[in-house]
């Protein structure tokens, strides 16, 4: 009698890998975000090379060049909370798709621009579109990456912004140089097309089940109102100066908003930001580390781009080549970063970052106006490695301590917190530049046999000695110009040195905060909520 053939005999020996794909693959989004991200990136620096020549080809006064960037920053900083919310409402992928194609169109019609109004209207949608990108990139990197992974991800993401940021003034400059200002603008166009393409085919729809369903417009509107007087306030305080009524009524004007939205918050049935989130020491810590290392790291770089260029003489583009080994520092160490952070927890790598921060800060803070190139690199090197665990580090902080469902928000606030740190760093070191100036010049003047000048062009050469520019009259003998020139590098170094001075302590304080971080404590909720 035959025996039946088993069952297992006709199951294949080997079952074929279920196929892949490519719509939510974790690197792959890593990719298509990145592109997307490094356009805003590049934007934020890229477009101060071109200011002089879109000043003369449109004839914009200076005001006007100023509006060019502050609307921007401005628009940016104002929205980026909210832009996560929208995110976390409607889906991120829907979120940084819409802000791919708004900020590369805007940029389009701003290189078709005939009037520098235009311009600038245009740049305050650009930075809103921009606004709705970089939390929305955060949100799809929490949500894709297992929790494992999710520092190293981040890494990477922090090493596009660096790299990209660091770019702009050397990509500038050439296409300045060698095409037109508007290509500036028109070369995100490209670009933007080409992340959007790979958006549609890669970014899957990624939400939480607890997704906000509401919006709470008051709070929004508080919100947005506060930010916008606190960002105004810092930028317009070293033209009003910080003594100005002017100054502290936007600035206190914008605690006063910060405190009855914190009020109404409390009330709301789903709040824009819910104030639980910041019971969370680590991500509290996270936040505030945020805006010290902004103060520290943007505050000191606006200097230094004085005294690459006005004290040493270098174009743009060879300035922004010389801070390459910060670049290159922050491109090798992000990652790396990221893989120390999964393995040991974000607190040492984030004492230790802020620690090199210190020190580079230090060492800036003693360059004289002749120090070559190679003390340099080696300060703007260490800055980079003392950085790259920040920005990783703290991004995870924050975003990994809130829920999932509040990831955008996460992402928002963590931009926000880059933002007003960097614009305070920017006030407050320039006041510090400002005040050394006006106390060292007159003596270092006369010390040098100088003839006193009159009141008003006293203060006219205060202005330009504050970002290194000699003050040299028209027609002086090349002695007289050589003994100016002198003075006002001498006078704007002092001042340099005391900037980086009062940067090196807020990084060491910043060095402090950073004991009080951890691992985000929501970490692995992400990496598998798909709908």
């Amino acid at each position: 009698m035959s025996q039946a053939p088993l069952v297992t005999d006709q199951i294949p020996d080997r079952i074929p890998a279920p196929r892949r794909s490519l719509r939510g693959h974790p690197w792959l989004t890593l990719f298509s975000v990145a592109i997307g991200v490094m356009m805003v990136a590049l934007d934020a620096t890229i477009v101060a090379v071109a200011n002089p020549a879109i000043q003369q080809h449109l004839g914009a006064s200076l005001a006007d060049v100023q509006w060019i960037t502050n609307g921007y920053l401005l628009a940016l900083a104002v929205a980026l909370i909210t832009a996560g919310k929208l995110g976390d409402r409607f889906g991120h992928r829907q979120t940084f798709l819409i802000g791919i194609t708004g900020f590369a169109l805007t940029s389009g019609l701003i290189g078709l621009s005939s009037s520098v109004a235009m311009v600038i209207a245009l740049r305050v949608f650009q930075g809103l579109f921009g606004a709705l990108l970089q939390p929305a990139a955060l949100g799809l990197l929490r949500a894709t990456f297992p929790a494992e992974k999710l520092n190293t991800a981040i890494g990477i993401w922090g090493a596009v912004i660096g790299a990209s940021t660091a770019a702009g003034p050397i990509i500038g400059g050439l296409l300045v140089e060698h095409v037109n200002w508007q290509s500036v603008f028109f070369i995100n166009v490209p670009v933007g097309a080409i992340a959007l393409a790979l958006g549609l085919l890669i970014l899957k729809d990624i939400r939480a089940e607890k997704a906000p369903r509401s919006f709470d417009v008051p709070g929004i509107v508080l919100l947005s109102a506060g930010m916008f007087c606190l960002i105004w306030g810092l930028i317009k305080a070293p033209a009003w100066h910080w003594s100005s009524l002017s100054t502290w009524a936007f600035i206190g004007g914008a605690v006063l908003l910060f405190v009855v939205f914190a009020l109404w918050e409390t009330r709301s049935r789903e709040p824009l930001i819910p104030l639980g989130l910041f019971r969370s020491v680590p991500l509290s810590a996270g936040t505030v580390l945020m805006v010290l290392m902004a103060f520290a790291f943007m505050g000191g770089l606006f200097f230094v781009t004085f005294y690459l260029q006005n004290v040493h003489g270098m174009s743009p583009v060879d300035s922004g080549v010389h801070l390459l080994p910060l670049t290159a520092m922050m491109i090798v160490a992000s990652p790396v970063a990221g893989a120390l952070i999964t393995r040991f927890g974000p607190r040492i790598p984030l004492v230790g970052g802020m620690l090199f921060t210190t020190a580079a800060m230090i060492g800036m803070s003693r360059l004289t106006a002749d120090s070559g190139t190679g003390t340099t690199s080696l300060w703007f090197a260490l800055l980079g490695l003392g950085l790259a665990p920040v920005m990783v580090g703290a991004t995870e902080v924050i975003v990994g301590n809130a829920p999932l469902e509040l990831s955008g928000v996460a992402g928002g606030l963590q931009q926000a917190a880059m933002q007003v740190g960097g614009s305070l760093g920017t006030a407050v070191l320039g006041a510090v530049m400002a005040a050394r100036v006006d106390n060292q010049l007159p003596g270092h003047w006369a010390a040098a046999g100088l003839p006193a000048l009159p009141p008003e062009q006293a203060k006219q050469a205060a202005d330009a000695v504050a970002v290194g520019v000699p003050p040299v009259p028209r027609g002086v003998p090349a002695q007289v110009a050589e003994t100016i020139t002198r003075v006002a590098h001498e006078t704007f170094v002092s001042g340099m040195g005391l900037s980086f001075t009062v940067a090196a302590v807020v990084a060491a304080c910043a060095a402090v905060v950073a004991l009080f971080t951890k691992r985000g404590a929501n970490a692995s909720e992400g990496g598998g909520v798909h709908i």
